[in-house]
This record gives structure tokens, sequence and C-alpha cells, in this order.
């Protein structure tokens, strides 16, 4: 059983925080401690995964601590930078599991496969045959993936999109079961691509995925007692009440202001962006679908949502597309990601995608306090200076061996 509360663990040795870490989450010591060494890939690995290969690069690999997820404990992996980002999803943890921790759930893994359908003669005839064809096209769609089929996976609906007078395109929902999906997607999108242009007598057009996954979004909740968020430092003291209230209004600050609404959700992007490098997802995509998705109702908006709760405490939730797989692609290559989902007790598809979206949530609850209260920059700078600090004890650790 994961154990997430390992009290006094940023103060320990790394050799020490390798061991509770292994014990924790029933890890192989050795290949923990192996894996700071290599980074997980070695230049042969790196030489397979893409081209031009001259070196690896490596980042920091953390766990933020604290996290309670439907009632399990996890201990959450994070590749990332940026200071403070692991510090604080693990103090919004601690303070959502006063009152059971992240509440999750999310959708099925179904991606979409876009066929694009240019000079089409007459649209309205054109949906009216492509719907009597919907079992054929679904039929040569599942033909274009056995393996996913086999798996339980492969077509399962399909929809048609007018966009332009003379243009339409076709989405083939696509359940990718426990892969991220996209060279699955792409390959249905090429296999029907020719047959729905001969259907209608249209031009083919673009045939490829849609990194915006609507149907393929995961959850988050929480609920924090007010008396927790309550500040008591000697230069600034709050009440819990109006901590609160201030994230709140900083969230509806959000709601308002799309300047101020692409910082909120970069903060949410802060942790799952983190947990998608420590699993090798294609963060890229991630990031798109995001920021697609907070945009769908016309105007840019928050991912997330908070507000009070019946009896005084925050209530804060989250609803994000995220397409991510636990299989294929650079997971199955890469010795860190697959510790890294270990770490995570081998999750499926769709509970890593509700672990991103609980992290996401607590790294976004922990900047709406820090904004609220003490500013930002304190946790910032702190961070920033100790760094600065101890490069310039290392530069000067080097100068003085080679002089």
């Amino acid at each position: 059983m994961t154990n997430s509360r390992i009290s006094g663990f940023y103060k320990m040795p790394i050799i020490e925080r390798q061991q509770q870490l292994a014990k924790a989450a029933g890890l192989d010591l050795l290949s923990l401690a192996q894996l700071s060494q290599t980074g997980g890939i070695d230049l042969t690995c790196a030489d397979l995964m893409i081209e031009n290969v001259v070196a690896t690069y490596s980042l920091p690999f953390a766990v933020a601590l604290n996290f309670k997820m439907n009632g399990q404990d996890v201990l959450v992996p994070m590749v990332i930078e940026e200071p403070s980002v692991v510090a604080a999803a693990s103090h919004a943890a601690l303070l959502a599991r006063h009152l059971g921790g992240f509440e999750c759930s999310s959708e099925s893994s179904w991606m979409i496969a876009q066929v694009e359908l240019q000079r089409v003669p007459n649209i309205e005839l054109a949906i009216q045959t492509l719907t009597q064809h919907t079992q054929d096209i679904l039929a040569l769609s599942k033909k274009a993936q056995p393996g996913l089929v086999q798996r339980g996976g492969g077509a399962k609906d399909i929809e048609f999109r007018v966009i332009a007078q003379d243009r339409l395109v076709v989405h083939v929902f696509v359940d990718c079961c426990d892969a991220m999906g996209a060279n699955a997607v792409n390959t249905v999108a090429e296999a029907i691509g020719p047959y729905l242009a001969h259907l209608i007598g249209a031009q083919l057009g673009l045939r490829i995925l849609s990194n915006l996954c609507d149907r393929r979004r995961a959850f988050a909740c929480c609920q924090i007692p007010v008396a927790t968020l309550a500040i008591d430092q000697p230069d600034c003291v709050m009440s819990g009440e109006e901590v609160r209230d201030r994230m709140i209004e900083a969230y509806r600050f959000a709601m308002l202001d799309p300047y101020r609404a692409v910082t909120h959700n970069k903060g949410i992007m802060n942790g799952i962006d983190a947990v998608a490098m420590a699993t090798a997802q294609d963060w890229r995509g991630i990031e798109a679908g995001a920021h697609a998705y907070a945009a769908r109702h016309g105007r840019y908006l928050p991912l997330s949502c908070f507000s009070q709760g019946e009896n005084g405490q925050l209530m804060a939730s989250i609803e994000i597309p995220l397409a991510v797989g636990t299989v294929g692609g650079s997971v199955g290559v890469h010795a860190g990601a697959q510790k890294a989902l270990s770490i995570l007790g081998s999750p499926s598809a769709r509970v890593l995608a509700e672990i991103m979206a609980a992290c996401g949530l607590a790294s976004n609850i922990a900047a709406l306090r820090a904004l609220a209260t003490e500013g930002i920059q304190r946790g910032h700078m702190n961070l920033h200076e100790r760094r600065f600090h101890e490069s310039q004890d290392a530069t000067l650790d080097l100068h003085q061996a080679l002089s």
C-alpha cells in the first residue's frame, strides 16, 4: 500500500529520499538509484526515439506527496525545471487531504479521427449518404486497427460537421484503450479517407487526429477546510475565510479576463505537464487540447472552478481533456517513464488522466492561495535564490579544482 505522507521528505538527503520512496511505493531501490544516473535513457535509446541525436538532456525527477485520490494514497512523479511547483502541489494536496482528498473520474478513452472532404457537391445529400453507410465506415475503420479491436477498442461512433458551404469533416471516434492513440487514430483516418471521398464525390483533404479530445475528459474535485487556509506570518495575517474569499475572487477575475485566465490555466498545466513529462506523454498535444477546450464557448475561460461550500469550505474542481497512454510510444522504451508509472501503481490510461487532473488542480489551488495572500514571488524567489547561491558555490568549487 502506497503511503503519500512522508514527514520531512524535503529535508532528507537524496539517498534517504530514494530509500523512503522505494519503501512507500514498493520499488527496487537499486533501479531507482540507477535512474538518477541515466535519466531513464542512454544515447542508443535516444537515437531510436528521434532524429539527429547528439546527447541526452536531463531534468529534475521529483515526487509530490500527500495526494489521496478516490480514497487511495498516490505518490505523484513530476519532471519539471520550475522551482516551487512540486512543493506547492504537495501542500495543496495536504490541505485537500483533511476532507478526503480528491474525487476523480474520467470519460471514455475516445480520440477523434478527422477526415476533411472538400468541394462537396451537395452537403445535405452527402450527410444523408454518409449516414446510410455508417456501419460500413465503422467496419472499415475497425479493419484498419484489428489489434485495438481485439483489446475492446477501435471505432465506436461517427459524426459529421459542416465547416463551410462545400466542406465537410467526418469524425470517427476511436476507443484507444490504454494507448494515447495518435498513430492508431491517424491510421484510421487515412484508411477511410478515400472511401468517404468516393462515396459523396468530394475531394479528399486532410486525414489526421484532433488534439481537442473532448470525448476523453478527466475530472477532479476537492474540498478544503477554511481553517487550513489561514495565514499567520509576521508580514501577512489573514483568516481562513478571508483567504477563501480572495481565492474565489481570483477565480472570478480569470472568468472575466482572458489575460488572467491564461495565466490561471498555466498554473494548472504546471502540475499536469510535470506528470506528463515524467510519464513520457505528448505534453504538447495535452497543452493544445487544454487551451482549445478553455475556449470552447467562444471566449477563453479557466479550466477550474472555485466556490464556497455549504459549511464554508473552499470547493475546487476541474474538467480537462487529457489524451494519455500507459502503453506504446515513448512509454515502452523510456526507463524513467516506466519507473514513474510504477510509482503511480501501474495505472490504466484513464486513471493516469485522473491523477494528472488532480495534480493540475492542486497546483492551481496552491497558486491562487499564494496570489491571494503573500504573493506568488515569495516561494518562487526563495527557491531561485537558493538555486543561485548553490550554482555560485558549484562554479567556485570547479574553479578551485581546475586551478
